[in-house]
């Protein structure tokens, strides 16, 4: 929770003195103004605005900006690179208190390359202490211990120069605050440290403490967190540093928005977002603000839009599109760069060995004889090379002919089971309609047989005209059936546009349901297992691709309608339980989420756990031989995962888009569970 350290440590550091020496941060920029207008040469005046321009860090940014610049300028006028990469040190420092961290890393890095070229170690030294801490308001953490320690490292090797040690103790903060975020001990370990190096100093203990103390909440010591914090507050508030105001300020209205008190959280981020305007500190503005949006989101509608839009605003400040961008290409600069010293290292040694190689000439033909042994072996080895590749291509070129035959070996058994469902499904309402016919054609016999009559019976002739209109109300029900199930037919016969659309998830749970059950039913009549269907009215519209999600589902029920076959096949040739294939569908609609959840569930055998993490793979079957490719979960798996998710098995977790998540227990049955997101 800490964000603004360079400002204290150029203070101390680079001015070669504290702020207790010199009567505080007002003090010190009149001494640097007074020091600066009496400066005999230019290499003085560069390195005194240098260090005004850290004076000024949490207090004018156009005045750090001001000074800064003219020493970055003045510096390289007179060729003064000391005091170019000072300037922009101290520069980079400013910009990490104005929220700017791409320029602050741009700056920082144009330092960096001057010091490594110029083996400046002081300034390379700070540098990397810096970038550490940049990346540390970036939220890398692992970089900013990587660079500190590099910072740390070189200081150490630094003797008898004012100030290393005040910037080794900044170091250790810093390590301790990037540790906090993903390691407590070693956090816990550097803080203390720290707390105990700055028990004298006024200005920077009160940063120890809530320091230690956001370690010390987090590791479950609530009531010495809070007391260190308390303290914090109260001695910033006495010395007017607002910067350690905005943060601890934010740290404890954390602690009170943990433990469920909004009205403590609310009075300490007001606090501390009063304390961040009053220097226009962005980080403290922005961390405030939204402790305070988040608490009046239950409170108080109006004040929490308010501070959502002062959320964010800064959000855009310092971490808009733009900035990322300015970021990517200042990182991606520096890689370059990075690169390049390692190819000129490379260049180096490659000389290096040239040399050597001429130093070495009197024994050429030796030379010549073990190269020319070498280079046979080598050959060989290519030619070894060489026909594993071919090997391995002429394998690859049959596992992909393998692969794309059993792909379509897929589709053909699935067409043939969709088929077959939609035959069977067909079937029912053409022999009603068959079966009304030959009724209708007998009553109109009847019928004209009463007319011929010479003494008519007007009550049978109403009866029989009744019975036919009925008839024909029922052959046209059924032919209407018949016209839908044909339709539906056409309407998956079609290729898959891929274009997600509303489609309505439970009339197809219920389509492909039957679809399954009469495919299997119709390959073989000896197939028995009920099938039960459970499904949320309130169920809205989901965005999918209607044609892909029936292909998940009919594999999904195939698959459960199979098991319990299995299992019901099993037990009649070992025991004599009383045992009811059930396959169970469900839709339920999470709307606090914007979830759809259908679940697929049986009674049969269950999924092994042995192999529950296999049975999304491509060609994973438990099936016997030519009974199936495997590729019908694994297809699933695809369609899942192509509407911007993912399929797990055994996780509470639903990434957006969706997944599949997969119970099982051995002998109970199995549960899948496809979760899409309706956003």
């Amino acid at each position: 929770m800490i964000k603004y350290f360079t400002t204290t440590i150029l203070l101390l550091f680079i001015c070669g003195t504290t702020f207790s020496q010199v009567g505080g941060t007002g003090q010190l920029r009149d001494s640097l103004k007074h020091e600066l207008a009496i400066a005999k040469n230019d290499t003085s005046r560069v390195l005194i605005m240098a260090e005004l321009a850290s004076a000024y860090n949490g207090f004018f940014s156009d005045s750090i900006n001001m000074y800064g610049n003219k020493a970055l300028e003045l510096a390289q006028q007179i060729a003064f690179f000391r005091g170019e990469a000072s300037a922009l040190n101290a520069l980079g420092g400013g910009f990490q208190l104005q929220g700017d961290y791409p320029k602050s890393l741009e700056h920082l890095y144009r330092a960096l390359k001057i010091a490594e070229e110029k083996n400046y170690i002081f300034e390379t030294a700070v540098c990397y202490s810096f970038i550490g801490n940049a990346y540390w308001f970036l939220g890398d953490y692992s970089k900013g211990v990587y660079f500190t320690k590099k910072s740390q490292d070189l200081f150490k090797g630094i003797i008898n120069k004012h100030g290393v040690s005040e910037w080794m103790l900044f170091n250790i903060l810093v390590i301790g605050q990037s540790y906090l975020e993903y390691d407590l001990d070693s956090s816990h370990t550097y803080l203390s440290k720290h707390y105990e190096a700055t028990m004298h100093n006024k200005f920077w203990h009160p940063v120890a403490l809530y320091s230690l103390g956001d370690c010390l909440f987090r590791q479950g010591d609530h009531e010495t967190s809070f007391k260190y914090v308390r303290e914090s507050i109260a001695s910033v508030i006495e010395t007017g540093d607002h910067l350690t105001e905005a943060e601890a300020c934010a740290t404890i209205a954390g602690f009170f928005k943990i433990i469920q008190k909004p009205d403590s959280a609310i009075y300490y981020a007001n606090n501390g977002l009063s304390a961040a305007n009053s220097i226009a500190y962005l980080l403290g503005i922005y961390k405030n603000s939204k402790l305070l949006a988040e608490e009046y989101d239950q409170l108080n509608v109006k004040e929490a839009l308010h501070f959502w839009k002062v959320y964010n605003s800064v959000n855009e400040k310092m971490y808009g599109a733009q900035k990322v961008q300015d970021l990517q290409k200042t990182l991606a600069e520096e890689q370059h760069r990075q690169q390049k010293i390692q190819e000129d290292q490379i260049k180096k040694e490659n000389r290096l060995k040239q040399y050597g190689f001429i130093a070495g000439m009197a024994i050429l033909f030796l030379i010549a004889f073990i190269l020319y042994r070498n280079n046979q072996h080598r050959k060989k080895a290519n030619v070894t090379l060489q026909l594993q590749k071919e090997k391995v291509e002429s394998t690859l070129t049959e596992l992909k002919s393998t692969q794309a035959q059993l792909i379509q070996s897929e589709k053909m058994a699935s067409l043939g089971e969709l088929t077959a469902g939609i035959a069977h499904e067909i079937q029912n309402p053409l022999n009603f309609v068959n079966n009304f016919s030959e009724l209708n054609g007998e009553l109109i016999k009847e019928l004209v047989e009463e007319a011929s009559n010479v003494t008519r019976d007007t009550k049978n002739e109403a009866e029989l005209l009744l019975s036919i209109k009925e008839n024909s109300e029922k052959i046209n029900h059924y032919g209407k059936r018949a016209e839908s199930i044909v339709k539906g037919m056409l309407e998956h016969s079609r290729k898959s546009s891929g274009v997600k659309e509303p489609t309505d998830i439970n009339k197809q749970c219920d389509e492909f349901v039957r679809l399954s059950y009469h495919g299997l039913k119709a390959k073989d009549k000896d197939f028995n297992c009920d099938y039960k269907l459970d499904l949320d009215p309130s169920l809205p519209l989901v965005s999918v691709v209607s044609q892909d999600i029936g292909r998940v589902l009919l594999n999904i029920v195939n698959n459960a309608f199979q098991a319990c076959a299995e299992k019901s096949g099993s037990l009649k040739l070992e025991s004599q339980e009383d045992y009811k294939p059930l396959v169970m569908l469900s839709t339920h609609f999470v709307a606090s989420l914007h979830l759809c959840e259908i679940c697929i569930s049986d009674n049969g055998p269950g999924i092994p756990s042995h192999i529950k993490d296999k049975i999304f793979q491509p060609f994973f079957t438990t099936k016997p031989t030519g009974q199936g490719t495997g590729l019908g979960l694994s297809l699933a798996y695809d369609i899942v995962k192509a509407h911007g998710g993912t399929i797990e098995v055994k996780t509470h977790y639903c990434p957006p888009g969706g997944e599949i998540k997969v119970e099982s227990k051995v002998g109970e049955g199995s549960e899948f569970i496809i979760k899409l997101t309706n956003a």
